[in-house]
């Protein structure tokens, strides 16, 4: 699951270089000057947002781009796997193809790799009421609300989950391998995501590159399910022309799809009948107490649904405990994938085309999943009319 680093780490990006080394250099040091005064001075006016809060994921965004080197010199290390070398090969293929093909910003992201020198990227906090399924939000200057905050320590991290405990809010505390900047700076591709093979590693990057495309502000969930959509179908389609529809990897493709829209569904399912219950007029004691009942409903549902499948992607989401803040974590990253699926099929399953309509639909502000709905709803229209 992909999970970003999405307060800003503002400032202007130096994110390429020509010349000796002596300039090179130069950059990078002007890189880490502007991560830091940019992060005093975003963190000294931000509601909620310490200076050393932001001073600390500047330092470490800051080592991020200083371990930048390209991958056309990296992968000529001869201590370079042969495996590490073909995921390498490929994640520059996937980004000509973002660029190239689905015409996304692609800049000079994951033209780089940076090694990272701790097992776990960041950790990722979100919170949600005990008996409301509403994400708790943090706001930050560029990005605006977000349903989700990111740590680099998983000390401050745990202080957060604490704090908001105490408010008697549900939490949830993950660990995430990836992040955007969001085009502010040209994103490495980072040690972590080697570990993943072919076909997720690539959608991954997929994922992350459209950010740099399509990023509204403080439409958190939005942002996640339309780059889940466009990561997978991505994937999909460039499996499929590298090496054919029946290749292994082709099928995979599909197959992580698949099991993202089914749980998705299934989520989508769940919380609907907690919403009903949150919305009963019964004391709160009543309602923290059938909630339990659902929860272990919703889990037993679902282990019976892939009881045959032991391979699925979300096959240890029965074991796992339960709160509202686990829900709100897949409900905004899973929220109406099948309403962008259905947008990909009026466009004749063109990803380009579905990514402009997409684009289009949301240009006028508001909603922005009931402005997808409302084109799609117009664009049925407007083809059953043409057929008439």
């Amino acid at each position: 699951m992909r999970q970003k680093f999405f307060h800003s780490l503002p400032g202007q990006g130096f994110t390429r270089f020509f010349g000796p080394a002596f300039h090179f250099l130069s950059l990078r040091v002007k890189q880490l000057v502007a991560l830091g005064v940019s992060g005093f001075f975003i963190g000294a006016i931000l509601p909620g947002c310490s200076p050393v809060y932001v001073l600390r994921a500047a330092y470490e965004e800051g080592k991020i781009l200083w371990r930048r080197e390209p991958i056309s010199d990296f992968i000529q290390k001869p201590d370079v796997t042969e495996e590490t070398q073909e995921k390498l090969r490929l994640v520059l293929s996937v980004r000509d193809y973002a660029r190239d093909v689905l015409k996304f910003n692609v800049g000079g992201s994951y033209s780089s790799y940076s090694y990272v020198d701790r097992p776990d990227l960041t950790y990722i906090v979100l919170a949600a009421p005990e008996t409301e399924l509403k994400p708790y939000t943090w706001w930050f200057l560029i990005v605006g609300s977000v349903p989700y905050k990111g740590y680099f320590s998983k000390e401050d991290a745990q202080a957060e989950i604490e704090r908001l405990k105490a408010l008697d809010y549900d939490t949830n505390l993950r660990a995430s391998a990836a992040f955007s900047t969001l085009g502010w700076f040209d994103d490495p591709l980072l040690a972590h995501l080697l570990r993943y093979d072919k076909v997720l590693l690539s959608e991954v990057v997929f994922h992350e590159l459209f950010h740099n495309t399509l990023y509204l502000k403080g439409a958190g969930a939005f942002n996640e399910s339309s780059a889940n959509f466009v990561g997978h179908r991505a994937a999909i389609e460039f499996f499929r022309e590298r090496f054919g529809d029946g290749s292994a990897e082709h099928q995979r493709a599909l197959q992580l799809w698949n099991e993202e829209r089914e749980f998705g569904s299934f989520i989508a399912e769940g919380v609907g009948t907690l919403r009903e219950l949150y919305g009963r007029k019964i004391p709160t004691e009543d309602k923290l107490r059938l909630r339990e009942e659902v929860f272990t409903r919703i889990k037993a549902d679902w282990a019976r649904r892939i009881a045959d499948r032991p391979g699925h992607r979300f096959r240890g989401f029965s074991q796992q405990p339960l709160n509202n803040a686990i829900l709100m974590h897949y409900s905004v990253y899973l929220q109406d994938l099948n309403l962008f699926e259905s947008i990909y099929e009026s466009c004749d399953r063109n990803l380009v085309k579905t990514i402009d309509s997409v684009r289009t639909a949301v240009a006028k502000g508001g909603e922005p999943f009931e402005a997808v709905r409302a084109w799609l709803e117009k664009s049925a229209q407007d083809h059953s009319t043409a057929l008439r």
